[in-house]
């Protein structure tokens, strides 16, 4: 069987990590990649984790990049904090790893998405799916600030089964990490994006609630589905509030 790198990156996830970790206790090795967590993260994955090696938090893709290296073997597995490698998952990657296509270089794994206790089935979320599993040395995260993905040197094929994700751990915390990511977001589109007019700041948060609730069957999803689609709208108007005040050298 070809060895397997579980690669972790985690910052202040204390009440994620451990149940991370077990999920891909089947690897090789478990590198864990922390920025400087100062909840108890960074000493509990140095009891449960192969390796762990520590690296100040500048933008996510720049943090996966730098961490891919560091793997110890050729196959990489990189899951969240947030997610879990199911029992079938680990028994599809394994018969992977026995008997690997050499034309294939990564996996696009679906995910099974958690929100305010319950699964989401639509909201823009049903085929929700990240290339996880790939060759350290074939692969690389494209250069941006948030939402990143793989960029394979060959062919990526899907795996049947699929990961388990919690993104959500309090109302306010979901809160907290759109603001994060609306901020990452203006930067990337910085590059892109000429004046802000009301077409940025009226019609596109409209249509990302729209997008989410209706035509995506958010509302089949309840009222999770409807805190999904405003908080939707919420991001897609913030990211242009944000990259209007960073154009202006405020925060």
């Amino acid at each position: 069987m070809n060895k397997l790198t579980a690669l972790i990156p985690t910052g202040n996830e204390i009440h994620n990590i451990e149940d991370a970790i077990a999920s891909v206790d089947f690897a090789d090795e478990i590198l864990v990649v922390d920025s400087f967590s100062t909840d108890g993260t960074y000493e509990k994955a140095l009891e449960k984790a192969s390796r762990v090696i520590q690296r100040k938090f500048d933008y996510f893709s720049a943090q996966k990049n730098w961490a891919i290296p560091q793997a110890k073997h050729e196959w990489i597995l990189l899951i969240d904090a947030d997610e879990r490698v199911t029992n079938d998952l680990k028994l599809e990657i394994q018969n992977i790893l026995k008997n690997p296509n050499p034309d294939i270089v990564a996996y696009w794994i679906g995910r099974n998405n958690h929100f305010m206790g319950k699964q989401v089935h639509y909201s823009g979320w049903r085929n929700d799916k990240v290339i996880r599993l790939f060759k350290r040395d074939l692969c690389i995260y494209e250069d941006k600030k948030v939402h990143e993905e793989i960029i394979a040197n060959g062919t990526v094929s899907e795996l049947k089964h699929k990961l388990n994700h919690n993104t959500y751990t309090s109302f306010d915390a979901y809160v907290d990490k759109m603001n994060r990511y609306a901020w990452l977001q203006a930067q990337d589109y910085d590059k892109k994006t000429k004046s802000i007019t009301p077409y940025h700041v009226v019609v596109k948060p409209f249509w990302g609630f729209f997008k989410h609730y209706i035509i995506q069957g958010g509302f089949r999803d309840g009222f999770v589905g409807f805190t999904i689609g405003y908080m939707q709208a919420y991001v897609v108007f913030m990211r242009y509030v944000k990259l209007w005040l960073l154009r202006k050298n405020r925060r």
